[in-house]
C-alpha cells in the first residue's frame, strides 16, 4: 500500500524534515518564484480523451505572482482539486482494512510458509513470488513487517540467517512493488493525472516485474547458498551470536487457514479481475473502481462472519492507515495550484523541454527517472510523488514525443526501487527495526541489487521508448 509514514529510529540529534514540512517548502518556494519567473502559457487541444500540450505555442503573459494569502489557500484548494484520488485511497484503504481484519492474508500467507518450510529448494522463490503478488496488487508495503518475524523463523530454521528471512518478505514485496501492474496507489494514480487509461500497459510491467522478481530471487538464494555453507559470512553473524536477531516459532501464530479465509480470497480475486474487466471493457476509472473496491471490502466482511458494526470500524481503521498517504496528495497538488495561479508552471516545462531538445527521446527518458529517484529520497510517499512530478513530466512528455506511458514508467520505477535502499522510507525503517539488522549491514547486503534493478528499469525505459508503448 502506498508508503505511509511512521516513528522511525534515528541517530541521536538527526531528525530528518517532515514530508509534509518538505512539501509546503516547495509551496512557499513556488509562491517566490512566481515574482521571478516570466509568465507563460501553452496552448493546449483536446486529443480523443485527454488535453495535450501544442509545440512551439509557448508565449510570454502578464505576470501574475501569488500573494501571502493565496500561498495558504493553495492548501484547501489542492486538496479539494485533488479529492477525487484522495478519496478514492481512503476507499479502497478501507476496503483493505476489512479484509485484513478477517485474517484471510495473514492465514493464507502462513499456510505458504508453513507448506515450504523444511524445504530448501521451494521456500525462497515461493515465498518471494507471494509477496511480490500482494505487492503488485495490494502495493504492499508497510504491511510486510508483520510477516518479517515468519520469514526469520523459517530461514534460520534452513540454517540460513535472518538477512534472508527479511529479503525474502520484503524483497518479494518489493518486486511487486515495482512492477506495479495493478497497484491502485502509485500507477494507477500517476495514469490517472497522466489522462491514461488505468492499468494500461500492464503486459510491458509485467515483462520488466519478471526480470526484477527473478534477479532479486537469484539475487537471495545466492547469499543464502554462501551463509549456508559458511555461516560465518553472514552479513548478520555478529548479532546472531549476542542474540540481538531471535525469534521462535511463537510468532507463526495466525489463524489456520479456514474455508471462509479461501472465500474471502476469492472474492477479492474475482473483485480484481472485475475491475479490470471493466477498466478495459467499460472504461471504468476512479469513481468505479473505488465503489468496486468498498463492494469487495463488504462481501469479504460478511464471509469472514464479521457484525455490520465490526466491517465499519475495520473500514475505519483501514482508511487511517493511508491518511499519510491520501492528504499529502493534497499538500503535492498544492504546488500546482501555486504554480498554475503564478501562471509560470509552463515557463518550467517550457524551461526544461528546451534543456531536453537536444537529447534523444531515450536519454530524456532516462533524466525523468533520475529526477524520480531524488524527489523519492524527499518524497517517500507513492501518491505524494505522483501529484508533485506527474503534472510537469507529463506536458514534457508531450513536448519531447515521449508516450505519456514512459513518463508514469519513470516515476513508477523512481518511486519504487530505491525505497529498499534510502533511510527515508518507512517502511525499510520498520523492517529493519522489527528484524534488529543495522541499517548499514542491510545496504551492504542490497546496493547491489537496488543497482541492478535500476539498470533494467534504464533499460525498460529505452525499451519503452522505442516501441512507444501507450
Amino acid at each position: 500500500m502506498d508508503k505511509e509514514e511512521k516513528t522511525e529510529q534515528r541517530p541521536a540529534g538527526f531528525r530528518f524534515p517532515h514530508t509534509y514540512a518538505i512539501l509546503f517548502s516547495v509551496v512557499i518556494i513556488a509562491a517566490a518564484l512566481s515574482y521571478v519567473i516570466p509568465a507563460g502559457e501553452f496552448e493546449r487541444v483536446e486529443v480523443g480523451d485527454r488535453t495535450e500540450v501544442v509545440p512551439g505555442s509557448y508565449t510570454g503573459v502578464e505576470q501574475s505572482p501569488v500573494s501571502f494569502f493565496e500561498l495558504f489557500k493553495a492548501i484547501p484548494t489542492g486538496l479539494i482539486d485533488g479529492a477525487n484520488i484522495i478519496f478514492y485511497i481512503f476507499l479502497v484503504g478501507g476496503a483493505f482494512g476489512i479484509i485484513r481484519a478477517t485474517g484471510a492474508i495473514e492465514a493464507a500467507i502462513q499456510k505458504v510458509m508453513v507448506m515450504v518450510k523444511g524445504n530448501e529448494r521451494l521456500m525462497i522463490p515461493v515465498v518471494m513470488l507471494v509477496f511480490s503478488i500482494l505487492g503488485f496488487t495490494t502495493g504492499m508495503a508497510e504491511e510486510a513487517i508483520i510477516f518479517v518475524p515468519i520469514g526469520i523463523v523459517l530461514a534460520t530454521a534452513l540454517g540460513y540467517d535472518a538477512m534472508v528471512g527479511t529479503a525474502m518478505v520484503t524483497l518479494g514485496a518489493a518486486s511487486g512493488f515495482i512492477g506495479g501492474m495493478l497497484n491502485p496507489f502509485t500507477v494507477g494514480i500517476a495514469q490517472e493525472i497522466a489522462e491514461l487509461t488505468i492499468f494500461s500497459g500492464w503486459q510491458f510491467r509485467g515483462v520488466v516485474y519478471l526480470f526484477v522478481l527473478g534477479l532479486a530471487i537469484l539475487y537471495v538464494m545466492h547469499y543464502a547458498k554462501k551463509v549456508k555453507r559458511k555461516p560465518e559470512s553472514s552479513l548478520v553473524y555478529e548479532e546472531a551470536q549476542k542474540g540481538h536477531v531471535n525469534f521462535t516459532d511463537d510468532v507463526m501464530n495466525f489463524d489456520e487457514l479456514k474455508k471462509r479465509h479461501i472465500m474471502i480470497l476469492v472474492t477479492f480475486t474475482a473483485g480484481i479481475i472485475i475491475n479490470i474487466y471493466g477498466i478495459f471493457q467499460h472504461g471504468w476509472f476512479l469513481t468505479e473502481l473505488s465503489a468496486n473496491f468498498f463492494v469487495i471490502g463488504l462481501i469479504a466482511g460478511l464471509v469472514g462472519g464479521m457484525k455490520i458494526n465490526d466491517i465499519f470500524d475495520a473500514f475505519i481503521d483501514g482508511m487511517k492507515l493511508v491518511v499519510y498517504g491520501a492528504i499529502i496528495v493534497g499538500f503535492a497538488r498544492a504546488i500546482v495550484v501555486v504554480l498554475e495561479s503564478g501562471v509560470i508552471i509552463d515557463s518550467v516545462i517550457n524551461g526544461m523541454s528546451s534543456v531536453l531538445d537536444f537529447l534523444p527521446p531515450s536519454i530524456t527518458a532516462l533524466g525523468m527517472l533520475v529526477i524520480q529517484v531524488v524527489i523519492n529520497f524527499f518524497i517517500p510517499s507513492g501518491s505524494g510523488q505522483a501529484m508533485t512530478t506527474m503534472p510537469i513530466m507529463t506536458p514534457i512528455a508531450d513536448l519531447q514525443e515521449i508516450p505519456r506511458q514512459v513518463a508514469v514508467l519513470a516515476y513508477q520505477y523512481g518511486d519504487a526501487i530505491t525505497n529498499t535502499i534510502i533511510p527515508t522510507s518507512a517502511s525499510l525503517m520498520g523492517v529493519l527495526a522489527v528484524s534488529g539488522i543495522p541499517y548499514i549491514k542491510w545496504v551492504r547486503f542490497v546496493w547491489k541489487l537496488t543497482l541492478m534493478w535500476l539498470i533494467i528499469a534504464a533499460a525498460a525505459l529505452v525499451a519503452a521508448t522505442m516501441l512507444g508503448i501507450s
